[in-house]
């Protein structure tokens, strides 16, 4: 109820409005709003939000996205301009239209040709960058994996965590800095989750904020590891098919050696050991502890080994 009479100050909203819980993700969780006979998407953000700068860069980012065609959820303002808003408890609130979005069938010829389109729009459109948004380096957690891990207690998938472990040395040899002059500004976070289908049957795309500079080539290779490999389990054909629309599109990237998937092996290792922690830490809420060690099983059985790797990569050469 706090929420919400945060939101209906901030937004102005008067008379009836109706909550309904949405689907949550690491960073934040969304809910339905029906007010004024307008259907709305309110994320809450757990944690640090963009800044202004970085609103300013999506600003423009998903601007020139709508116009190369890619479908997304406009944003709206609050009724002093400000886009995000600060709750009691000190989370933050976005606003966005309401779309009515389903899962993308990841077996169907056609996703892998309308991803591979909608990246190449993507990467076309977007504007060089050396820099985050806030002129600092660009961020770590794209090239750069874990240097220690935490002594890890008696649970179900403690020995897998162990057997991982145990091969990361040679796994991460692939892993290297990206070179800024090759980076433009990316989405960052292309999984499943975030490209959806649309009731016209168009990918839609949503959760912009983790966007920022990335080499276009390892954030496709990214992509085909989010959407087509399932641990040992890899669609070849489905990569196959969104390589060849992503350069029929023009897409700029291309994978051609193994650093070209750094940003997959960085992201999910880093993504884990945050899930690892949040289980460790005593502190945390009964719920974030529930999300994280079932974020920890799927991290282990999807994270890519070398024979994936070299399998992508032939695939998508």
């Amino acid at each position: 109820m706090d929420l919400v009479a945060c939101a209906r100050e901030a937004f102005g909203w008067g008379g009836d409005v109706v909550v309904a819980e949405g689907p949550r993700g690491a960073l934040g969780r969304i809910w339905r709003v029906d007010t004024g006979g307008k259907r709305f998407a309110l994320k809450e953000i757990f944690a640090e939000p963009p800044s202004d700068a970085g609103l300013a860069v999506e600003r423009s980012l998903t601007g020139r996205a709508a116009a190369a065609g890619v479908r997304l959820p406009a944003s709206h303002p609050d009724r002093t301009g400000r886009l995000l808003v600060t709750t009691p408890d000190g989370t933050w609130l976005r606003l966005y239209d309401w779309v009515d979005l389903a899962p993308a069938d990841r077996t169907a010829p056609a996703t892998a040709r309308d991803l591979g389109t909608l990246l190449a729009r993507l990467h076309r459109c977007a504007p060089a960058a050396r820099t985050e948004s806030d002129g600092s380096e660009p961020a770590r957690w794209y090239d750069t994996v874990p240097a220690a891990w935490p002594s890890i207690p008696d649970t179900p998938w403690a020995p897998r965590l162990a057997e991982l472990l145990a091969t990361l040395p040679g796994l991460c040899t692939a892993v290297t800095p990206a070179d800024p002059a090759g980076m433009v500004v990316c989405h960052r976070d292309l999984h499943p989750d975030n490209v959806l289908v649309g009731s016209a049957g168009a990918l839609v795309v949503v959760d912009w904020d983790n966007l920022g500079p990335a080499v276009p080539g390892r954030e496709l290779a990214h992509v085909l590891f989010d959407w087509f490999c399932e641990g040992p389990a890899v669609d070849l054909a489905a990569v196959r098919e969104t390589c060849a629309a992503y350069v029929r599109a023009g897409g700029p990237g291309r994978i051609v050696e193994i650093a070209d998937f750094t940003m997959v092996l960085a992201t999910q290792l880093n993504y884990l050991l945050i899930q690892l922690r949040v289980s460790l830490d005593p502190h945390a809420a009964p719920r974030d502890k529930v999300w994280a060690e079932r974020e920890i099983e799927e991290s282990l059985r999807l994270l890519p080994g070398e024979e994936q790797l070299d399998a992508v990569l032939a695939a998508a050469r």
